[in-house]
């Protein structure tokens, strides 16, 4: 029986082309299911049914086509041609109420499947059994269809996946991830099961983590879509930005079934908003450190906009709307018109592509003015032809000023307010050509304060600021009208004045001027005592007509001025140019004197009056002219005065002098002590005197055998601390200092008393009348005096006679020197005498 309904089986799911039924089970069938059953079930293409342990009962087809049966059942049984999971299948639906249709494949032969829809219903007979019925509809056709139409769909979905910059991904409703797409290993070289559960947030930068877990458990809990960006560390330890994005799937009541998000990366967009921020950033921070404010102007919106380091250079408030009647308003009334003309052209389209300009405004804050620089820029659209202008302010008011008072200090004097040289030797320029067309003249006028440099020394030099800046006013005060004067460096000034255009104008001036200035000026309770002296030159004639010229004509006369003594004045005139001349004439010679080794000294010797024996020599300079012979220092004389030359000259000499000592020494003779000239400028060079005593060491000289002979005007020169450790110094190591032409100069007592002065030298003006001059005889006997109260030696130059002779030791004085006494000869001569 069993064989016979699996064949009956078999045959009818082989779509049999006719009826089988058992002929036992024929009226039980028909009396049983009504076709009406069969009705309830679409679509039909095979009947069946089964018994309540599954045998077939009967089957037979209904609908499709006429086919033979595929298989045997005989020997083979219906069981085995339907898997296990199907047939459970099969009988769990079966005992549903609404059974839903199978597919499931049957064996129909070896080694082949076919794919039907089986429907199944238990039904309960009258007697409390039941059998199961249903249908067997052949679905290969429809099978073959869905699998192309899955494997495409199956295709499509992994191609969409595979090919899409997004990683999809899905998590549960607690935030879990369950599923991961296969481009995350690709893009993140992380694997999924890396990032499945929590995992993932292992893998959140640290800065992130906080933020994205915040914004994570808030949206699980409200269920509202995520859009979050954060960095993913990768395998290689770096990181990347990443944006997920997530929404919540629900079921019928509302709850969160699963959610589905995709992965992206975002990493270049990220890192190009991060530069774009960075750029906008640092040209933020670059426009506000440059303190600039921007003016934003679009014709086609007609939309106007003001930076806020505009609204603060202009004073208005955050919340003003930037109209052009308010900018107006603030703006200079003198730069009103140009700001109306960019307007204008603005709205007629002629503005420039760039420009530049200086605006004054009113600041409205504080009513204050400034002066701002703005510049332009213009561009055009080339679809409606609109502009846009992009206008910068910076407010250049200190820098203005700055540059204001840089000018007046480039030009000025700061200490008296005066202009300096540059400037006043450009106004010399000016008004001398503005003469030359004119053809009348002017006065320049050189004036060089006398006492400054005795009161830096004495009183210190705020006394001689103090000075200076009395001196200019009232130099000023003094002065006429139209008087240009300057500051020209030091203690000389200079005066331009077309009001004094002559001669006795001028003298008359300088002589007002100097009595001005004998009033005593009083700094901080002492006062201050001002001479000056003047040079003047005349526009035209011998003085020339050119600036340059003009001014060296003017100096020209203040050195003559000073030369004569100071406190006057002297005007220009032509013999000044030739006596410069011959000084200049004076200072090349000397210069070729030293560069040609021509000097050679000459010694005059010093006679005890007493015994007429020689105590000493004074080498004096001599130098051999090529063609004229030897020559006196007075053809070189201003050359003294050059400080360069003049230690030049000294030099010079002393090689010379300790090269004719060692020769005497050698030869066995005593020379006494030989006195030589040092200057003022030999002072200023510092190890002045410890280069002479260092050469007299190396030439094996005792210090006995040398004097220095200085001048008064060493104590009165700049550097008087430096004379004294000089002078100290000779002293310390046994060279004599003499102090030479005593009584001449201005040397107080109290130089006598602070410096280690031997030998006090009376000067021959006071010798030579000292028989016929009751007063000259009465300063040598002073003198005298003075040496013995203070231990010094005494030596009166310049004696030419037996009774000056005799005078001078009726006065005590011990020492003389001059023609009567010894003439200067060369080294020759005066060493055939000592032998």
């Amino acid at each position: 029986m069993d064989r016979f309904v699996d064949r009956r089986f078999l045959q009818g799911l082989g779509l049999a082309g006719q009826d089988h039924a058992s002929t036992d089970m024929s009226p039980l069938v028909g009396g049983m299911l009504p076709s009406a059953l069969f009705d309830t079930l679409s679509p039909l293409v095979v009947r069946w049914v089964a018994d309540r342990r599954g045998r077939l009962i009967g089957w037979w087809p209904v609908s499709g086509p006429s086919v033979s049966p595929l298989v045997d059942p005989v020997g083979v049984g219906w069981r085995s041609l339907l898997d296990a999971a199907d047939r459970r299948a099969l009988a769990a639906a079966g005992a549903q109420s609404q059974p839903q249709p199978l597919m499931m494949t049957i064996a129909l032969a070896p080694d082949v499947r076919h794919w039907c829809r089986v429907q199944m219903r238990r039904h309960v007979l009258a007697d409390g059994d039941w059998c199961y019925f249903g249908t067997v509809e052949d679905a290969q056709p429809y099978q073959e269809l869905l699998s192309a139409a899955v494997t495409e769909s199956r295709d499509h979905y992994r191609w969409s996946v595979a090919l899409s910059p997004q990683v999809p991904w899905t998590a549960a409703p607690d935030g879990a991830i369950e599923e991961v797409g296969p481009r995350l290993a690709e893009m993140t070289g992380l694997s999924d099961d890396e990032v499945r559960g929590f995992g993932w947030i292992k893998m959140l930068h640290p800065d992130d983590a906080p933020h994205v877990r915040a914004v994570w458990d808030r949206h699980l809990a409200s269920g509202e879509p995520v859009d979050v960006d954060y960095r993913v560390r990768l395998r290689s330890g770096d990181y990347r930005w990443m944006r997920a994005c997530a929404a919540a799937r629900r079921d019928a009541d509302g709850r969160i079934i699963r959610w589905y998000g995709s992965l992206e990366d975002v990493h270049e967009r990220h890192m190009a908003e991060r530069n774009l921020a960075e750029s906008e950033e640092r040209f933020r921070l670059a426009i506000q450190s440059a303190g600039l404010g921007i003016w934003d102007f679009d014709s086609r919106t007609g939309q106007r906009s003001w930076s806020p380091e505009l609204r603060a250079m202009l004073g208005v408030s955050p919340h003003a709307e930037p109209t052009a009647e308010l900018i107006l308003s603030l703006v200079h009334p003198d730069d009103r018109s140009h700001l109306r003309g960019l307007m204008s052209a603005v709205v007629s389209g002629t503005m420039p592509s760039h420009f530049e300009g200086l605006l004054r405004i009113r600041r409205m804050t504080d009513g204050a003015f400034r002066k701002l620089k703005s510049t332009g820029w213009l561009t055009r659209c080339e679809t409606d032809r609109s502009t846009r202008i992009v206008v910068t302010f910076l407010d250049v008011t200190e820098q203005y000023d700055s540059e204001r008072r840089i000018r007046w200090a480039a030009s000025h004097d700061a200490m008296t307010r005066l202009p300096n040289r540059t400037l006043w030797q450009q106004k010399l320029e000016e008004m001398a050509q503005a003469a030359r067309r004119s053809g009348e003249s002017f006065a320049l006028l050189l004036l060089d304060i006398d006492d400054l440099k005795r009161t830096n020394d004495s009183l210190g030099h705020d006394a001689g600021d103090a000075l200076l800046c009395a001196f200019a006013e009232r130099l000023q005060a003094a002065a006429p009208p139209d008087a240009v004067i300057g500051r020209l460096g030091g203690d000389e000034f200079g005066l331009l004045s077309s009001a004094l255009g002559d001669a006795a104008r001028v003298e008359a001036w300088g002589k007002a001027l100097i009595e001005t200035l004998r009033r005593p000026h009083m700094h901080e309770g002492r006062s201050l005592d001002c001479g000056v002296s003047m040079g003047a030159a005349l526009f035209g004639g011998d003085a020339g007509s050119e600036g340059d010229e003009l001014f060296k004509a003017a100096d020209l006369a203040l050195y003559a001025s000073k030369a004569a003594g100071r406190g006057r004045l002297t005007l220009f005139h032509s013999t000044l140019r030739a006596e410069a001349q011959q000084r200049s004439s004076m200072i090349h010679m000397a210069r070729q004197v030293i560069h040609d080794d021509l000097i050679m000294p000459y010694y005059q010797p010093k006679v005890d009056l007493r015994t007429r024996m020689i105590t000493g020599y004074e080498a004096l300079l001599r130098w051999r002219h090529p063609r004229l012979g030897v020559q006196s220092p007075g053809s070189i004389a201003a050359a003294f005065d050059h400080g360069e030359i003049a230690v030049g000259l000294t030099q010079t000499m002393l090689d010379k002098l300790l090269h004719d000592m060692v020769r005497w020494l050698d030869a066995g003779l005593d020379p006494g002590s030989v006195a030589f000239n040092a200057s003022a400028a030999d002072f200023t060079h510092a190890g002045f005197a410890d280069s002479v005593l260092e050469r007299l060491a190396q030439a094996h000289i005792p210090t006995r055998h040398l004097e220095i002979e200085v001048t008064e005007t060493v104590f009165l020169g700049r550097g008087a601390d430096q004379v004294a450790s000089a002078l100290r110094c000779f002293a310390k190591e046994g060279v004599r200092v003499a102090l030479d032409d005593f009584g001449t100069g201005y040397a107080s007592l109290s130089h006598l008393k602070h410096y280690p002065v031997d030998v006090l030298k009376i000067d021959r003006s006071f010798v030579s009348n000292m028989d016929n001059d009751v007063g000259d005889a009465a300063i040598v006997d002073a003198i005298v005096k003075l040496g013995d109260s203070f231990g010094m030696e005494v030596v009166a130059e310049g004696v030419e006679t037996e009774g000056q002779a005799q005078l001078l030791l009726a006065h005590g004085c011990p020492i003389g020197q001059g023609f009567h006494l010894g003439r200067p000869q060369p080294f020759d001569v005066v060493t055939a005498k000592m032998r």
